[in-house]
């Protein structure tokens, strides 16, 4: 059985899109356009490749380099915090923190993950529930067109009993796994022989997917993100970021290191920024306490003239013209809805927008995050990652992590069924 993200017509659209949104010569990507049919009609993903072998991407690379030693090199402006000393009494309760505001974002965004903002609007109209204060609710009857995913059971509002099942979650919990297994040191190449081990295929998606073939076919990062990848700068990588932040409070430059490290199995260039941008800005969130300055942590630590850098700052300067977010979220889609609805860079922009206008109140970001819509488990599991690093367990409202009863469902094999509060123990052992 075909895993869904690797069927060679799925395959081969998407790398036409990513050609078009990497500034690739028009003119090159038009000539690939016209013979894809072809290779789809053919089966002939090899094919294909091939025509992709003759692109000339030196001049994209320079500004969105995938090696570490040149990503480090750019110009960017490391922000200077203080870490935090291993025995700091807040460490236990931010971590927590983090944790379960992670858990909360992502059971929120679950219901309606992939709806575009005009649809999440009209369902939570119709449901009486806009604008949107708590868990989303679930209604007796859907009008047409608006009925919440059915495979997403005990993520509404009333029906929550723990944090079910979910990638987002699979990852943060793997990265814990990772560290205990083989320290801070771990290398690209052990982050994959975890995944082949601890998580069963058909439970990754897109880049993932590709990569843990790639694997499986006795190939060796980082070509298991280069090769066959037309997801290599969608929002997966991003979602594996958190661990690493967890475990470097304070130090946003070493946190993105890991995630390069991480990312690099299955991403390239933007695809890698953004993770190195939200460990980054979860390891700045433990000392500082302004969401703008937080998110300029995590910009100094990715090159700045990258299409992800950019779209950040431009966000930035949205939320600061506009005194609403619905008209920042209307320029994010008018510039960047371009991007597939799973891709690093429009998500991005919504994490952005939820952490400014939510200013550092749990709800309101995890809320204005939601409303963005696009990949909604994704950013607003990681804004609320974010504030939860910031404000600590003990400052967040009880109707949003109070419904998750301290427990965490994953896929990795062993951790079926969690306290959320021990793997917050056991990630605070692992900070030096």
């Amino acid at each position: 059985m075909l895993h869904q993200d690797l069927s060679v017509e799925k395959l081969i659209n998407n790398e036409i899109t990513e050609l078009k949104n990497a500034g690739v010569d028009l003119k090159r990507v038009k000539q690939i356009e016209s013979t894809a049919g072809q290779y789809i009609k053919n089966d002939d993903y090899e094919g294909f490749l091939n025509e992709l072998e003759k692109i000339d991407w030196t001049q994209l690379q320079k500004d969105e380099p995938s090696d570490y030693e040149a990503i480090i090199a750019g110009d960017s402006d490391q922000v200077k915090i203080e870490k935090p000393r291993k025995e700091d009494p807040e460490l236990y309760d931010r971590i927590y923190g983090a944790w379960l505001a992670r858990c909360a974002g992502c059971i929120l965004g679950k219901p309606v993950e992939g709806w575009f903002h005009t649809k999440i609007k009209d369902y939570l109209v119709a449901a009486g529930a806009f604008p949107l204060t708590t868990y989303i609710p679930e209604m007796g009857e859907f009008p047409e067109g608006l009925s919440l995913h059915k495979n997403y059971s005990g993520t509404t509002l009333g029906n929550i009993k723990k944090m079910v099942r979910d990638d987002d979650i699979d990852y943060t919990v793997l990265g814990l796994l990772i560290l205990e297994t083989f320290g801070c040191d771990f290398t690209t190449q052990q982050v994959g022989e975890t995944w082949l081990r601890m998580m069963p295929f058909f439970s990754v998606y897109t880049a993932e997917a590709v990569a843990y073939k790639n694997l499986v076919n006795g190939i060796d990062p980082p070509t298991t993100a280069a090769l066959g990848n037309p997801y290599r700068e969608f929002i997966g990588a991003q979602i594996r970021a958190d661990m690493w932040g967890y475990v470097n409070p304070g130090d946003p430059l070493t946190a993105s290191e890991f995630a390069f490290r991480d990312a690099s199995l299955s991403h390239l260039a933007n695809g890698i920024y953004g993770e190195m941008w939200a460990s980054a800005c979860i390891a700045a969130a433990y000392s500082l306490d302004d969401p703008e300055e937080i998110i300029e942590a995590g910009l100094g630590c990715i090159p700045p003239n990258s299409r992800l850098a950019r779209a950040i700052r431009q966000t930035i300067e949205w939320c600061k013209h506009y005194p609403d977010w619905e008209s920042t979220l209307a320029e994010i889609v008018l510039h960047y809805d371009c991007y597939h609805t799973v891709h690093v860079i429009n998500n991005t922009c919504i994490i952005v927008m939820g952490l400014l206008y939510g200013a550092g109140d749990l709800e309101r970001t995890l809320c204005i995050a939601l409303m963005g819509g696009y990949d909604t488990d994704c950013t607003c599991a990681t804004a609320g990652s974010i504030v939860g690093m910031m404000k600590g367990a003990k400052a967040l409202p009880e109707k949003w992590i109070g419904p998750l009863n301290d427990r965490l469902a994953s896929m990795v094999l062993g951790f079926g069924d969690c306290r959320i509060s021990d793997l917050a123990k056991r990630t605070v052992a692992l900070i030096n």
